[in-house]
């Protein structure tokens, strides 16, 4: 917008000059005196003529005035420039605060990709460490299960899912796993030992404390009891009930058990290596009955029979 053009200054008006008082003839001393005693003479004051003031120039307009003509409020330089300063800083933090979120996302969506789909952290089978097998687990089996995570992150290996395929196998009573890091697992098997042979058409079954089978041999193994009790289900109360007697006998009695026989849940009986037959009754309160037989075989080591299957009222024959 172009500013307004000067306006002209008009030419300032001659001043008058003062006027002065014309010469008068002397006057003599008498009549002055005589003029005085009939007239007063007032001494004339010169008059100036009436001054006119000058007309002031207009300033130009400035940008501050310019502003106001527009309706906005007049803001000085300093300030101006103050704002511009606040505002480059503000856009200078939102820059500064963008970078350093898309550079974390981009580290957070490396590591991601790190940990959850690359090689880096995958499965390798030759690190894998397997141990508590036993007797009774086929360690070929359990390999062949965990080969089928080979090449997957740890970070993704469902841990869970590999454990209950393992328990699926003969033999694994229980199993724990753990990552073995960056490669590896640690398997902690737990395995079903047999505890009894149980006469069968083939041989015998190998039963551990549960009750599950766990293998077969034509001949019961040196050392496991020989338990007379049916693997139907209906003759499973009685197989666990023995199972139980046996499980609660201290390592020197039950070293001499050789035959046990379970014709029901409520009668469990061994056979000592001596030939001396001990009548446990149920599986119930097994601790006191062991502590009866222990007392009763030391006060009468000729009984044949030792018939606990009512603690507190013991019979020996």
């Amino acid at each position: 917008m172009r500013p307004p053009a000067r306006p002209r200054v008009p030419p300032k008006p001659p001043v008058a000059k003062s006027a002065m008082p014309a010469p008068t003839a002397p006057v003599s001393r008498a009549a002055r005196a005589d003029a005085g005693a009939r007239t007063e003479v007032v001494p004339q004051v010169p008059v100036q003529a009436p001054r006119t003031p000058a007309p002031r120039t207009p300033a130009p307009p400035t940008q501050a005035l310019r502003t106001a003509a527009r309706g906005r409020p007049a803001v000085s330089t300093a300030m101006t420039r103050r704002l511009d300063e606040k505002r480059a800083m503000a856009r200078h933090r939102l820059v500064r605060r963008v970078a350093l979120w898309a550079s974390g996302a981009a580290v957070l969506a490396a590591v991601v990709w790190g940990a959850f789909f690359s090689p880096l952290l995958a499965l390798d089978a030759r690190q894998v460490e397997i141990s508590g097998q036993g007797t009774t687990v086929d360690v070929a089996q359990v390999q062949a299960v965990i080969a089928q995570n080979v090449g997957v992150p740890l970070p993704r290996l469902d841990t869970v899912g590999l454990r209950d395929r393992l328990l699926e196998l003969g033999g694994v009573k229980d199993a724990r796993i753990l990552r073995a890091w960056p490669h590896g697992l640690d398997v902690a098997l737990t395995a079903r030992e047999p505890a009894a042979a149980v006469p069968v058409a083939e041989g015998f079954a190998l039963v551990d404390t549960e009750g599950v089978r766990v293998g077969s041999a034509p001949e019961p193994p040196a050392g496991l009891p020989i338990v007379e009790a049916s693997l139907e289900p209906d003759g499973a109360p009685a197989l666990l009930a023995a199972l139980r007697v046996l499980a609660g006998l201290p390592p020197d009695l039950a070293g001499e058990v050789t035959h046990v026989s379970a014709a029901s849940r409520d009668d469990v009986r061994t056979t000592l290596a001596s030939g001396q037959e001990v009548r446990w009754g149920s599986d119930d309160r097994v601790p006191l009955k062991v502590a009866v037989v222990q007392t009763l075989r030391q006060a009468d080591p000729g009984a044949r029979v030792y018939d606990v299957g009512s603690p507190d009222l013991p019979v020996t024959r």
